[in-house]
């Protein structure tokens, strides 16, 4: 869904095969079969981010079946908005575990595919929350994307001797299912006013920075974090 959906569809039809390993194995396939009657080539996997025995056997499935993998984006994420002195230690874990671990065990199966061709790109999907506090309640979204963050720039110095990149990018708000369902009104407008562009950006807008760290034209970024925010990092104070 959301962004993942998006960045899907930019890829494919920049002359990718892509294949979406997703918890949801229906919505999945919907994507896949929507965009291959659209003339792309898309298949779908069902993998479970938190479950390291799952992303095991979705990768052994992809690399039988693909038998490469040239492009890994990190897209899986969930949040929930909680008090701080409140917050659950299971809510924490499992928010680390599916935006932090599962990001780690994806990129090292991926790498291992890339490693042979000596060439590869992997694109994490981090978020402003992760460089700076976002609102109150995202003590594990915010600290996991921090994490993601640390985690893109060790893979960046480790990898690139085997020809792999690793770069994130850092959306701002974005219209996407799991904002609708988190952000109220109130904070829908609140958050707009401490945007310079005073508005929420689109998942084609994420889609395209990704595309543009899995190209060929980003051979030499690495380690970069990428915010696509409309300006929101860069405003400090004046959004106050």
């Amino acid at each position: 869904m959301g962004i993942g959906a998006e960045v899907t569809q930019r890829l494919a039809r920049n002359g990718f095969h892509v294949v979406v390993l997703d918890l949801n194995r229906g919505a999945a396939e919907e994507t896949a079969a929507r965009l291959n009657a659209d003339g792309l080539s898309v298949a779908a996997l069902q993998m479970d981010v938190s479950d390291p025995e799952s992303i095991a056997r979705a990768f052994d499935t992809f690399s039988r079946n693909e038998g490469r993998c040239d492009v890994l984006v990190n897209g899986a994420g969930i949040a929930k908005l909680l008090p701080f002195v409140d917050y659950p230690l299971d809510v924490f874990n499992k928010t680390m575990q599916v935006n932090v671990t599962g990001t780690l065990l994806c990129a090292q199966h991926a790498a291992r595919l890339m490693i042979p061709n000596r060439w590869g790109r992997i694109v994490n999907i981090a978020s402003v929350a992760g460089a700076r506090a976002v609102g109150t309640g995202r003590t594990a979204y915010g600290t996991s994307k921090g994490a993601v963050i640390a985690l893109t720039r060790q893979m960046a110095v480790e990898l690139c001797d085997y020809g792999i990149t690793a770069n994130a990018v850092a959306p701002g708000p974005v219209d996407t299912p799991m904002t609708q369902v988190l952000h109220s009104a109130q904070f829908r407008e609140e958050y707009s006013r401490a945007i310079p562009m005073k508005r929420y950006g689109t998942t084609g807008e994420i889609a395209a920075a990704v595309c543009y760290l899995a190209s060929d034209d980003a051979a030499y970024v690495n380690g970069v974090v990428l915010p696509v925010d409309g300006g929101f990092l860069a405003w400090g104070a004046g959004g106050v």
